[in-house]
């Protein structure tokens, strides 16, 4: 992952590409990924960083959806499941088991939600993760002593999958790039071309960097950038009926303290009918999430008070000690880019969980989908694109394509495992220097090196890049991730070539954006 070597590719090219992908989110470096690995020549561009929005603001899980069971989904759990499975195959340094307690409080609870339970352990099959079962009172005070105790009757116990998304993200856009792809991050589509018949057969590009135009060419333009996806169709024709109704969520980030021990808590039915987690998460305790519907997808979503507000109440009830606003070290807010009812013109449902739509221009959007299933939704929009743009069938080979990072035992790697085979690297950096060994805040396991190490091959071009999501301080703690932006400036600085003017404005910027993931005491 470098991005002068990427821009070169780029520049050089002088034939069509037979894949051109706009996004740099999951689906669009997962589409990258299995069009890549098939042997297909192409090209992913991303308008701001790789997994700026929604990929890295997820809960967090790698899981098959037990409220999709509820619903009778069962198809959809079954493949979620099975990609589940996939997932901690293909990269174990990312994906890891996880206890889950459904705490019970009315005696009906236990038996009832023990037999959904079940038939979701018999679902998951040869990728099930651990038996659920039935837990007694004092069971359950052992896995997770600061529950709330008043009328707790016992709980069930099962198991799902957690993961870091924008890391796991990172570690595909190298794979993607070490199985042939060309990916830019920090290069938007600023129109979209047409062939003599109307169809679409190409993009004009501008990298924000040096704000240089390209155009290329392609046998197929594939549409994944999630939320922006309808502003995408309107650049190849103005009319299209908008498919994505956008919908935020957001998690509360708290120290461990408030919820110790290595399990998490799912609660099956909030007060707005949804799902709500807390979970353990990188020494820290992550608590989510809302729905609220919202008019217009941006960037940086803004958390709205009542959602703060909810999810501490909701908390509440099941934690011996009420969270307070002063208890949080982090807000962040993601958006969900939901598909219409029915979608629009002549898409083609695969399933509930994502929709691959061609437009009357011949621009292929995939949407909707869920972070588990991304391998799948990959799988089956390259497919569709190989018939669009009538190129040679090749097989899908990624169900068994280990993702940058792969090793054995992760955990011999200690605070760093999740860099998996990478840490061996960063850690010869710190034996080259041992100043680089210096954490970057007494409140973060994050130090010098892996700045170097997201500046030189990980494409981090910005300090929020990587407070954000190579590394993941601005989600874990604001306050402290604003404290330890002058020393990643400065250390960005010096690998990107760039002056004390540039740090100041990276120091200043990162400052104001982070302002958001900070929660204000007092209620607006």
């Amino acid at each position: 992952m470098n991005r002068v070597e990427q821009l070169a590719k780029l520049a050089a090219r002088t034939t069509p590409w037979d894949m051109v992908i706009v996004g740099g989110g999951a689906t669009g470096v997962g589409v990258a990924v299995d069009a890549a690995s098939r042997g297909y020549e192409v090209l992913l561009v991303e308008q701001s960083d790789f997994g700026k929005g929604t990929s890295s603001r997820s809960t967090k899980l790698v899981h098959g959806g037990v409220r999709y069971l509820e619903q009778g989904n069962v198809s959809l759990v079954m493949e979620a499941l099975q990609e589940r499975g996939l997932l901690r195959q293909n990269a174990p340094h990312l994906v890891h088991d996880l206890p889950f307690i459904v705490p019970n409080y009315d005696w009906w609870e236990a038996p009832f939600y023990g037999m959904g339970l079940k038939v979701y352990d018999l679902l998951a099959g040869k990728y099930g993760f651990g038996a659920s079962r039935i837990l007694n009172r004092q069971e359950i005070l052992e896995r997770i002593p600061t529950i709330k105790t008043e009328g707790l009757k016992g709980g069930v116990i099962y198991y799902d999958g957690q993961f870091d998304d924008s890391r796991l993200l990172i570690n595909m856009v190298a794979t993607a790039i070490e199985q042939g792809a060309t990916a830019v991050n920090y290069m938007s589509v600023t129109d979209i071309t047409k062939d003599s018949d109307g169809f679409v057969s190409g993009v004009h590009l501008r990298d924000h960097e040096t704000n240089k135009d390209f155009e290329v060419s392609a046998r197929v333009v594939i549409n994944a950038t999630g939320a922006f996806t309808d502003r995408l169709r309107r650049l190849a024709d103005p009319d299209v009926t908008p498919m994505i109704a956008p919908s935020q969520g957001i998690h509360l980030v708290f120290d461990r303290a408030l919820m110790p021990g290595d399990s998490a808590i799912m609660v099956p039915h909030t007060s707005d009918g949804r799902v709500m987690f807390a979970i353990p998460w990188h020494n820290h305790l992550l608590v989510g999430t809302t729905d609220t519907p919202i008019q217009e997808p941006s960037l940086e979503p803004k958390p709205f008070d009542h959602e703060i507000e909810f999810i501490l109440e909701t908390a509440g009830r099941y934690l011996s000690r009420k969270p307070e606003r002063k208890d949080v070290l982090s807000v962040f807010v993601g958006i969900r880019p939901l598909v219409k009812a029915g979608g629009a013109g002549t898409t083609s449902q695969l399933s509930r969980d994502h929709t691959i739509h061609i437009d009357n221009s011949g621009l292929l959007t995939i949407c909707g989908g869920k972070w588990t299933t991304y391998r799948k939704m990959a799988e089956d929009c390259v497919d569709s694109a190989i018939t669009l743009g009538k190129l040679d069938e090749m097989p899908c080979v990624s169900k068994k394509l280990k993702i940058h990072g792969w090793c054995e035992d992760p955990e011999k790697y200690g605070v760093m495992a999740f860099y998996g085979s990478d840490a061996a690297q960063i850690q010869a950096l710190i034996d080259a220097d041992s100043s680089l060994a210096k954490p970057l805040h007494s409140s973060l396991p994050y130090t010098a090196a892996e700045v170097v190490w997201a500046t030189r091959f990980e494409m981090a071009r910005t300090v929020e890049d990587v407070l954000s999501r190579r590394l993941r301080a601005l989600f874990l703690n604001s306050h402290a991730a604003i404290q330890s932006a002058p020393a990643v400036a400065e250390i960005m600085a010096r690998e990107l070539g760039y002056d004390n003017a540039w740090v100041k404005a990276q120091i200043l910027d990162f400052s104001v954006l982070a302002q958001s993931y900070c929660v204000n005491l007092e209620t607006v």
